[in-house]
């Protein structure tokens, strides 16, 4: 809606990783350093985490980039709570190898195989794993055999370990994992941009889709975005989104900083409102599973969506943004059920008298917050979406 009002060719704040928009503060220089250095001894582990929204994603995407594919052959895998046997089938499915059906041993044989063609053929292998912290000790260990691999003493594999804080803490505190931490290369924390780093960002991101200077923006937006955002990209993109979508509506050239208050305000108290029933408002019911939720959304949308302005309805603009959040609430299902996953492992440990990880109740208190925050994030914006399509549609009506 407000790319259209600013000319921008797409939207410039979307959440979903992009490494188009890649954008190079401090802490990412130092990150792609670290990598570099790593990808050139060639071999052992590399390990990158931050803060959820911190970036990893986007700066793996724009290393690919970079990488000859004529040389270099990836495999990624984006973790769920996987134990030893599952994390050899998932990494060679990561190469296309086929080892549905088959035992832990045949998968391995696979790999080494594989493995080894790509030694002859002149090319090296790297394995990326993104949200490690899901990864059992178990898994993590797996992913140590494999870098086991050789062909003379050349080694066949690299692993780059993409995680949270907690994945950090694990790997630096766990004795079971003495042997990887060992064969650790390289190692960086993703920190959060610096005050001075706001106007580069938002200015870089929006002269990628086509700003010419509309809006403007008033100086003292800066570090009032940095305080409300804590300099983490993710979150910088959500109250962007939302303050070009309140310039749009008020038609507004200059953005002013009590506008940006306008909106982080409102941000801030929409995790209070969710918890509020609105008479005779349609709102997502918070126990219903993702796909009736959006079938739900769907439903309550149609018949305003008649009433929708002629361009939006050809853009396929509700289209586009359901099928965002589809993605995004089976992305939250897959999560739910791998912590579910997780706690029986832990619960059937407990009651056959094993002895359970002394930070188990912290780190399951961390998961389910951060899964928490995903669905209050995705059930604002379905509410949005109906509250916009039970009104006309139109600009001047928003």
């Amino acid at each position: 809606m407000y790319e259209e009002f600013y000319g921008f060719t797409e939207r410039p704040f979307q959440l979903t990783p992009d490494p188009a928009f890649y954008f190079e503060s401090i802490t990412h220089k130092k990150a792609l350093s670290y990598l570099g250095y790593g990808l050139n001894q060639g071999e052992g582990f590399v390990v990158i985490t931050g803060e959820v929204g911190a970036g990893k994603s986007t700066l793996v995407a724009h290393l690919k980039q970079k990488l000859d594919e004529r040389r270099m052959t990836v495999g990624e895998v984006v973790t769920s709570a996987l134990d030893g046997e599952e994390m050899i089938h998932v990494a060679a499915r990561s190469f296309g190898l086929d080892v549905e059906g088959g035992d832990k041993a045949s998968a391995l044989a696979a790999i080494e195989l594989f493995l080894h063609e790509e030694a002859r053929g002149g090319r090296r292998v790297l394995l990326i794993v993104d949200e490690a912290q899901n990864l059992s000790i178990g898994a993590l260990e797996e992913l140590r055999m494999l870098s086991n691999f050789q062909l003379g003493s050349h080694p066949l594999l690299q692993t780059l370990l993409l995680g949270q804080p907690e994945f950090k803490h694990l790997l630096a505190q766990s004795d079971e994992l003495e042997q990887l931490r060992q064969r650790v290369i390289a190692a960086h924390h993703l920190e959060p941009m610096q005050p001075g780093e706001m106007e580069p960002y938002v200015t870089h991101r929006l002269e990628h889709v086509g700003w010419t200077g509309n809006p403007e923006f008033a100086s003292a937006i800066w570090p009032r975005l940095h305080k409300a955002t804590l300099g983490i990209p993710r979150k910088v993109n959500q109250v962007m989104n939302r303050l070009l979508l309140m310039g749009s509506l008020e038609e507004q050239s200059m953005l002013e900083v009590d506008m940006l208050d306008a909106v982080i305000e409102e941000m801030s108290g929409d995790a209070s409102a969710e918890t509020q029933e609105a008479p005779q408002r349609a709102r997502p019911d918070r126990n219903l599973p993702a796909s009736d939720a959006i079938a739900k959304a769907r439903t309550e949308a149609a018949p305003a969506m008649t009433q929708a302005d002629t361009a939006a309805r050809k853009k396929g603009l509700l289209d586009h943004q359901i099928e965002a959040i589809e993605g995004a609430f089976a992305q939250r299902d897959k999560h739910m059920a791998a912590l579910r996953r997780e706690v029986e492992k832990l619960a059937a440990t407990k009651d056959s008298g094993g002895a359970l990880p002394e930070d188990i109740d912290q780190r399951l208190s961390a998961i389910e917050q951060r899964l928490d925050d995903q669905e209050r994030s995705l059930r604002h914006v379905l509410t949005m979406m109906i509250d916009y399509f039970e009104s006309t549609g139109t600009r001047e009506a928003a």
